[in-house]
């Protein structure tokens, strides 16, 4: 029995802190709109235009941003306050869901409108997310952190399942803009929960704001770069900018110094760029299952299913010590799963391979989640945790566009089934490559 309960989620992270509580809570409520509305924007976009490919250039779209201001928001969330960077960001992305609402409810019709909004929504996400990814670290000791992360994805999974679901549905009884409405007004919890979190400066170092300000110190003084008759704004923009990219720089070359991150961030890039699914789903559900729209939120909540089910034996994972061969093994069976996905033909046996698709994605990214937390240092982790953002959203969405493209020239069934396949034998040369990543121990946690 006792072996059994170490195997279940580890609830305790709920009962310690007040604070990740709410921050959970208000995740689980803004994760289910987030995926009602990616539903929304999948249904608008193949309606609007009836081609895989624009429906894969949503990843693209949120894809550009992603990089550019996730890389960003490293910076900023090891310069300044962590929790007002979240509360900013987060009250951007409300307005532009409202953005959404609003256009559907007018019934614009501009694919233009749909996809610049969606970049916008993308990008303020991106710049608050290492800031946020930064909070379980910061609220939990450290023997809780992998039970946190484990948390916050049963909670993504829960969301995921029920909120493609009812995304169909709604869309069928109300139209999309209800959808876009109530993922508006999940931000405002959201922001909300943000808002009564304590301070979360940076700890150890001053980052990119201490660069900026010994560098703006010297200016002053007559010292370093000074040009003659440059006007002093100009002068501290370009200190500013230097700064910001000695920053980012600084957290890029830890992640490629270090085997593990560097490993760890390969296998995720593999198991989303070459076999990402979602942009095939529409395309699949015509050709398949004649196009009805609660038939594409249960290919979403199918992934979710399975990661649930995962999240529910997470205990197997976080009380594990040998995250590094988690990981790997997870996502093989991920590309296999999908590569399965390509082949089905019954609509039981595609929602089957994407529920086990689903669970070693919860798997995968819960293991390298917790990775990236103990072999990166308080002071680094908001750039190190910008560059994982970047890589498990930007990637999918890249993906996205890499599936779109395919099935375009080719057909679905080829896409699914020809990146499942690249994506294991990806994942094997990882693995061989990188072998600190398998042999990464948790110190201190039982085998």
């Amino acid at each position: 029995m006792r072996r059994l309960r170490r195997g279940l989620l580890d609830p305790r992270p709920l009962r310690v802190s007040t604070d990740f509580r709410r921050l959970w809570a208000s995740g689980l409520v803004s994760g289910l709109a987030a995926q009602m509305s990616v539903v929304a924007v999948l249904f608008q976009v193949w309606d609007l235009t009836r081609s895989p490919v624009w429906v894969g250039t949503i990843g693209l779209v949120q894809a550009v941003p992603m990089i550019v201001l996730g890389l960003l928001g490293g910076a900023v969330a090891d310069a300044l306050d962590r929790r007002d960077v979240v509360v900013r960001t987060t009250a951007l992305q409300a307005l532009v869901a409202a953005g959404l609402a609003v256009q559907a409810a007018l019934d614009v019709g501009s694919l233009a409108l749909v996809l610049g909004l969606v970049a916008l929504q993308s990008g303020a996400a991106a710049l608050g997310a290492p800031a946020r990814r930064t909070f379980v670290k910061r609220l939990l000791p450290a023997h809780l952190l992998a039970a946190g992360v484990a948390l916050h994805m049963i909670g993504f999974q829960a969301a995921m399942m029920a909120g493609p679901a009812l995304g169909g549905l709604t869309i069928a009884a109300a139209g999309i803009g209800a959808c876009y409405a109530l993922n508006a007004a999940s931000f405002l919890v959201a922001l909300w929960a943000a808002y009564l979190l304590p301070p979360m400066p940076p700890e150890g170092a001053r980052g990119a704001a201490g660069q900026e300000d010994r560098m703006a110190a010297d200016a002053a003084e007559g010292g370093g770069d000074k040009p003659t008759g440059a006007p002093q704004p100009r002068r501290r923009l370009r200190h500013r900018v230097r700064a910001v990219l000695a920053s980012l720089a600084d957290g890029i070359r830890l992640t490629v110094r270090r085997p593990v991150l560097r490993g760890s961030f390969a296998v995720d890039l593999a198991a989303t760029l070459l076999a990402f699914p979602v942009a095939l789903f529409p395309m699949i559900n015509e050709l398949r299952f004649g196009g009805d729209p609660t038939t594409l939120g249960l290919f979403l909540s199918a992934v979710a299913v399975g990661g649930l089910l995962a999240g529910v034996a997470s205990g197997l994972v976080t009380r594990s010590a040998h995250l590094g061969w988690i990981q790997l093994g997870a996502a093989v069976v991920w590309g296999a799963a999908l590569a399965g996905f390509g082949l089905a033909g019954p609509l039981w046996l595609a929602l089957t391979f994407l529920a086990v698709a689903g669970a070693a994605d919860t798997t995968s990214v819960t293991s390298r989640a917790a990775m990236v937390q103990l072999d990166t240092e308080d002071r680094m982790l908001g750039r190190v945790s910008s560059v994982e953002h970047v890589i498990g959203i930007a990637g999918p969405d890249l993906g996205n566009f890499r599936a779109g493209v395919v099935a375009g020239l080719w057909s679905p069934a080829v896409a699914a089934f020809s990146g499942g396949v690249l994506c294991v034998v990806a994942v094997v040369a990882v693995g061989l490559t990188h072998p600190q990543l398998a042999r990464f121990r948790v110190q201190g946690q039982r085998p």
